[in-house]
């Protein structure tokens, strides 16, 4: 894969080469990535770029900067795949900001900066930046009956004691050895994993178990995609009864339009919510366990209703309706209300044996 990058950099380049040669004003064409270029496939079930462009213009004052920042994260992106190196994106800013001579400009002021130029060059070349050798600090954990090869390391996530592997941005790079499992339990928060993981649910139930920390990163979303199509594993959610939780099972399911660019790549059509939802409130008797929705959350529920793979799905309304309704969420730890191990034994057990799943 690495190959190819550098193929599509090299192609990036020598374009510029080639109209500086014709004398032409160099330019880098760059997907626009922006609300109004996005639309949901739905035969895909995913959220995609549109096919508008935009050109970046070297000698253009307002695109001057922008232009050769592009073409400096991309020079920056082929040694460290020349050298197969990795570098964070923290790194890399460090690495390229400096004051241009004889002036008081430099490359790049913020990170802020640097980060959407690395999406931009992703855009371009349609590539994740992951294969570019930019990687962000890890997020998420996972526990399983997993072996994989990382690096010349063997990794058995049945033997990681009571932390888990944590899941590099890298998980493209990663080999599968041995996977015994039967389905992915994504688990939003941390504790809710905690608590599955000490339990032993994985074990028991024969599933790999993966907390994503609240909104899943890139390389764990990657990492779900990619049990789900080379292992054919079920993938079900589970979330925090309200609009956010609702909204990280979208962007594991279908993708977000910050990455529409790339959901082809990270995103999992198939995956169903398994919980909680504000009918197993009632279902279990957690009324006592709710908490009171603000305004921000009864606003979000309302956007959600309208979101396109919500809108046609009966099940989704009733719920997003329940929540606006009765004014409540409630989050997973309130289970913790029927006993600390009713999440493990009880209702996630009864919820799979029912495929008590939104889809």
């Amino acid at each position: 894969m690495a190959k190819d990058v550098k193929k599509e950099l090299q192609k990036l380049g020598d374009k510029i080469l080639q109209d500086i040669e014709k004398k032409e004003n160099p330019s880098i064409e760059i997907p626009i990535r922006a609300l109004s270029n996005v639309v949901f496939d739905k035969k895909l079930g995913q959220l995609t770029l549109g096919d508008k462009t935009a050109k970046r213009y070297y000698f253009n004052v307002a695109h001057a900067k922008k232009f050769m920042q592009t073409a400096m994260v991309a020079s920056f992106s082929k040694q460290l795949i020349d050298q197969n190196i990795h570098a964070s994106i923290r790194d890399m800013f460090y690495n390229l900001k400096r004051t241009l001579p004889d002036s008081n400009e430099n490359t790049f002021d913020e990170q802020s900066e640097s980060d959407p130029i690395i999406v931009d060059l992703e855009v371009a070349i349609d590539v994740l930046r992951e294969q570019l050798h930019l990687t962000t600090d890890r997020k998420g954990i996972v526990a399983g009956n997993v072996i994989i090869q990382d690096r010349g390391d063997s990794i058995d996530w049945s033997k990681l004691g009571s932390g888990g592997w944590s899941i590099p941005s890298t998980v493209d790079e990663i080999t599968f050895k041995k996977v015994e499992a039967e389905f992915v339990l994504v688990v939003e928060k941390n504790a809710g994993f905690e608590r599955l993981h000490e339990d032993k649910f994985w074990q028991k139930h024969k599933c790999i178990l993966i907390g994503t920390g609240g909104q899943p990163s890139r390389g764990t979303r990657l990492l779900i995609q990619r049990l789900n199509q080379e292992h054919k594993l079920p993938v079900y959610v589970f979330c925090d009864a309200d609009a956010y939780g609702a909204y990280i099972y979208s962007v594991i399911k279908s993708g977000s339009i910050s990455l529409a660019h790339v959901s082809d790549r990270i995103s999992t059509p198939s995956a169903k919510f398994l919980g909680l939802t504000i009918s197993d409130v009632y279902e279990y008797d957690l009324k006592k366990a709710t908490i009171k929705a603000k305004d921000v959350d009864i606003k979000r529920a309302k956007e959600m209703l309208n979101y396109e793979w919500f809108k046609k799905n009966p099940k989704w309304q009733k719920e997003l309706n329940l929540m606006i309704e009765k004014g409540i969420k409630a989050e997973i730890e309130a289970l913790s209300h029927k006993g600390l191990k009713f999440m493990s034994e009880t209702y996630l057990p009864d919820k799979l044996k029912k495929k008590d799943f939104l889809d």
